[in-house]
């Protein structure tokens, strides 16, 4: 009986930890996707800025 506990136990905190891993791993995708789109837009608008003031 002691050694069914002792293993659902430690399902059970393999899945906290499982949790808290895989958050953290989200969060950074998240926040890397952001600055990826951040870098993105604002490489489009130098080269649109840049492209204008030639025409112009």
């Amino acid at each position: 009986m002691g050694r069914i506990l002792l293993i659902v136990a430690a399902v059970v905190l393999a899945f906290f930890l499982l949790g808290s891993v895989l958050g953290f791993l989200f969060g950074l995708l998240k926040w890397a996707l952001i600055i990826g789109l951040v870098a993105v837009v604002a490489t489009f608008a130098a080269k649109l800025f840049r492209s204008s003031k030639a025409r112009g």
